[in-house]
Order: C-alpha cells, then sequence, then structure tokens
C-alpha cells in the first residue's frame, strides 16, 4: 500500500499555537511497510524547549491558569479533548500503522481508543477525588492537607504506542493541573499533528500542552531543564537509567516505564485449546514491540512438546503483511535499525544453541523492516535471548518440572513489569501469581486496564502510570497547621 501524499509540517506546537522552530533540522519519517518516505517535520533544538518549556511556566504559574481552573472545568475541556480525539482516530490510526508497523486492526482497538478512554476516566477521576483534607492534629488544633498539582512535567513518549503512552502521561497530569512539554520519538511524530489539532479543538489555555519532537539529546536537555519540575519517561532501561541518576542529583521526581522480559508460565492444567487469540496478545502484540509481553514462555516439561506445537502453529499461522491490510496480525518492526536488533537476537539464540520451531530465517517480503514470528526452543533461562529484551516477535519457551521450579525461573530476571499464569484454577493462578516478582500480571490473559496501577520493579522501572495512582503521580501533598478550630475541608 503506497502514500500518495507527504504529510509534512513546517511548525511546532507552542503556547497553543503553530509556531517556527527555531532550527533548520527535519525528521524525515518512512513507511515500515514500504520503507517510502511519508512525512516531515521540524527536528526541535534546545531553544525550541526553552520556548515550550517557558509557555507551560506561564500558563502553570498564571493566577487564572490551568492550575487554578476548577476540577469540572478541568474535566470538561478533557472531555472535549476526547471528543476531538475520538473524530481524528482514523487518521490518527493510519498515520501510526504507516510510522511504526502496528497492525492497523490493533491500532483501531488501542491508540484509536484508549486515548479518550483515558482523558474520560481521569475527567471522572478529578472530579470525586478531594483536594484537601482535615484532620485532628495530636498535639492540637488541625492539620489541613492539600494536594496541588506537581508543575511543569517533562514527557518523553516511545513509538510503539505513541498515542496511548502519551495519554499515559497527559490525562494524569491535565487531571491533577499540571502543564507539560511533550517530547514524541523521532519514528512517531506524524501522529503528534493530530493530537496537537485536538488539543487546540479542545480550548486549553494556551502553553498547558507543547509538543516538541527530537531526539535523544533533546529529551535529555528536556530533563534537566531547570524550569521542569517533574519528568515522566516510557522507554528504555538504558535511558532510563540515565534519566534517574540526573534527575537523582536535581532531587527532581520522575516516572519511568522501562523494560521487561516477563515470563507467560503455562501450569500444568492450562487449557490452550481455544486461547490462541489471548496467547497472541499475551506474547506477540504489536509485532512484539511491546514491553509488557510474555515473551519467556514457561512449559511444564511433561507438557513441553504439546505447548511447543500451540506456539509453533500460532507463529505459523499468523498473517505476515503491510500494516495497514486490515488482515496482517504480525506488520513491519518500526525501523530498520530495529529490524537489525531483532535479527542480530535471533543469530545469537541460534549460536547459543537454542532450537527454531518457527520462523528464524529471513524475511521473504520484497520491501519493508519485517522479521518472520520466532519460536525458540530448549532455551536455558541463562541465554542472552531469554534474559535481554529484543522487542520483536521472538519468544523462547523454557522447559520447568514443578510449579517452584518455574516461580525460580520467572523471577530470575533484571526485569519485573508484566506477565501471565495460564491454568484452569483461578485459585491456583492467582495464588502463583501473587509470588512472582513484576508489577502487573494476568491470569490467562493479560491486558492493561485504565483503572490498575501500571508499572515495573526491578528494571522496568520507578513508579506507577494509571488507577488513581497514576493521578498521585501528578500532585504534591502540603501540610498546613491550624493551631485553632477547623478550615472546610473535602472541597475539591
Amino acid at each position: 500500500m503506497s502514500t500518495q501524499t507527504l504529510i509534512e509540517s513546517n511548525e511546532l506546537f507552542i503556547g497553543g499555537d503553530w509556531v517556527a522552530p527555531q532550527g533548520s533540522g527535519r525528521i524525515d519519517v518512512h513507511s515500515a511497510s514500504t520503507e517510502e518516505l511519508i512525512g516531515s517535520v521540524p527536528d526541535g533544538t534546545n531553544a525550541d524547549i526553552d520556548a515550550a518549556v517557558a509557555a507551560a511556566r506561564g500558563a502553570f504559574d498564571d493566577p487564572q491558569g490551568w492550575a487554578a481552573w476548577t476540577a469540572e472545568d478541568r474535566a470538561q475541556a478533557m472531555e472535549r479533548l476526547a471528543d476531538a480525539l475520538d473524530a481524528r482516530a482514523e487518521e490518527t490510526c493510519q498515520r501510526i500503522s504507516m510510522q511504526n508497523g502496528m497492525p492497523i486492526s490493533i491500532a483501531q482497538q488501542l491508540e484509536g481508543v484508549f486515548p479518550s478512554v483515558l482523558h474520560r476516566y481521569y475527567a471522572g477521576l478529578i472530579r470525586a477525588t478531594p483536594m484537601r483534607e482535615e484532620r485532628a492534629g495530636l498535639l492540637g488544633g488541625t492539620i489541613l492537607v492539600e494536594k496541588t498539582p506537581v508543575g511543569v512535567v517533562g514527557a518523553i513518549v516511545p513509538w510503539n504506542f505513541p498515542q496511548a503512552l502519551a495519554a499515559f502521561k497527559l490525562a494524569p497530569l491535565l487531571a491533577a493541573g499540571c502543564t507539560v512539554v511533550m517530547k514524541p520519538s523521532p519514528e512517531t511524530v506524524l501522529d503528534s499533528l493530530t493530537l496537537a489539532e485536538a488539543i487546540r479543538e479542545a480550548g486549553f489555555p494556551d502553553g498547558v500542552i507543547n509538543i516538541v519532537a527530537g531526539g535523544r539529546e533533546l529529551g535529555a536537555y528536556l530533563v534537566e531543564h531547570p524550569r521542569v519540575d517533574k519528568v515522566a519517561f516510557t522507554g528504555s532501561t538504558t535511558a532510563g537509567r540515565t534519566i534517574a541518576a540526573r534527575c537523582g542529583e536535581l532531587l527532581r521526581p520522575v516516572t519511568l516505564e522501562l523494560g521487561g522480559k516477563s515470563a507467560a508460565i503455562m501450569l500444568d492444567d492450562a487449557d490452550l485449546s481455544t486461547a490462541a487469540e489471548n496467547l497472541f496478545a499475551a506474547t506477540l502484540l504489536n509485532n512484539g514491540q511491546t514491553c509488557f509481553l510474555g515473551t519467556r514462555v514457561l512449559a511444564p516439561r511433561a507438557r513441553y512438546d504439546e505447548i511447543l506445537g500451540v506456539f509453533g502453529g500460532l507463529a505459523n499461522a499468523l498473517q505476515v503483511g503491510d500494516a495497514l491490510d486490515p488482515t496482517t496480525q504480525i506488520g513491519p518492526m518500526a525501523s530498520a535499525r530495529q529490524r537489525e536488533r531483532v535479527e542480530g537476537y535471533i543469530a545469537k539464540g541460534k549460536a547459543e544453541g537454542a532450537r527454531v520451531v518457527a520462523g528464524g530465517e529471513p524475511s521473504e517480503q520484497e520491501r519493508g523492516w519485517f522479521v518472520q514470528p520466532t519460536i525458540f526452543a530448549d532455551v536455558a533461562n541463562s541465554q542472552t535471548i531469554a534474559q535481554e529484551e529484543i522487542f520483536g516477535p521472538v519468544l523462547s519457551v523454557i522447559p520447568y518440572d514443578s510449579d517452584e521450579e518455574a516461580l525460580a525461573i520467572a523471577n530470575d530476571s533484571e526485569y519485573g513489569l508484566g506477565g501471565s499464569v495460564w491454568t484452569a484454577d483461578q485459585e491456583r493462578g492467582e495464588a502463583f501469581a501473587r509470588r512472582v516478582q513484576t508489577g502487573s500480571i494476568g491470569i490467562n490473559h493479560y491486558m492493561i486496564d485504565p483503572a490498575a496501577p501500571f508499572g515495573g520493579v526491578k528494571a522496568s522501572g520507578i513508579g506507577r502510570e494509571l488507577g488513581p495512582e497514576g493521578l498521585q503521580a501528578y500532585l504534591s501533598t502540603q501540610s498546613i497547621y491550624n493551631k485553632q478550630g477547623g478550615a472546610e475541608a473535602g472541597a475539591p
């Protein structure tokens, strides 16, 4: 499927308007499926970040600005944004699929729906969340505990789910009363143009949301900007460690959602006969370019060959093709560099003695950055492909002999983000899940829910997004001591 018209912009979204960039660099975007040039936007500079932070700072510090709006007024603006996003969902999904290879059927379910759902969820939550509480002091008098917005947020968004993961940050911070400078990944900048259009339509005050695209250096500049109060980052663990170190030096709050190498644990009573759709979503969603996927499949040795057959059959049956084709289940990698990375891990798996059950060979596609869905058997948990995040359609099936060994293997990872337990016994599954060292885990499926806190342990991150916990991450707490009497409590 060929792109007929280039999507081009010569401006950045700063201060509620489209403004000329202060540099001449460009970010060219190519189709992951065809390698054709599909668009171009300005490559942001440090001066552009300065302007965006100044706009966000002004919008936050204004005594009549966004932070001073009532919860109801903020909620209504967020609901208008949700409506504007819904109106642009089809175009947004098309752009995302072209850029990062996400199958359009997946984009329509997640990128086209999840952002507006989140804005409506947090609009409802801020209406119901008291921002002050009166407590009786133990030493006499009363204490007024105030929740206030943390300030200007620097938000850095990755390329794999660019709109959903932007909303992970935008929805709660807007509800809290914060303002933001958002930096999209250079691989996925075209969809941020439609987001900016939706923001303008929703009627936010100028400067509340600013968007400046650029690479790692620009992100580093945003992280340490002296007028930024908090950082929210989703991306690799390597980058996250660097950001954590810098924020630690600055004593700056930071939320980090990083990499994963989760386990999909097949218990000995698991019924996989009708589980293909759920297995796919838990292990291979978005071409494997998803941080929470269970890319280590743990199988009881007594059923090892059977479970290998299930996953090998699943991989071989998947429709690989152009991301814009509605029948496609596995699209291309987001970039040539990402394809080379995944192919390098496949070669490493073979070299370390793992056996290929499905895939493992160069793609037959003439154009595009495709990788065949690949299933490895006879994998030891110590091997590279079982320990390092590949971020592609590659699964390692690891045998175990007992539940305790399965638990030990699942926890033998530097990561702890997602995971799943597959069993016919719900109570057994929940008991097992509680012992897995991870931030979230599913029973017989895995799917993030807006109402549930999401984030990792160990090298998978710090803090939580989504749920009420996601809102609290953008609020500061102040105590006001009153020696006499009672201030009014409970007002929003």
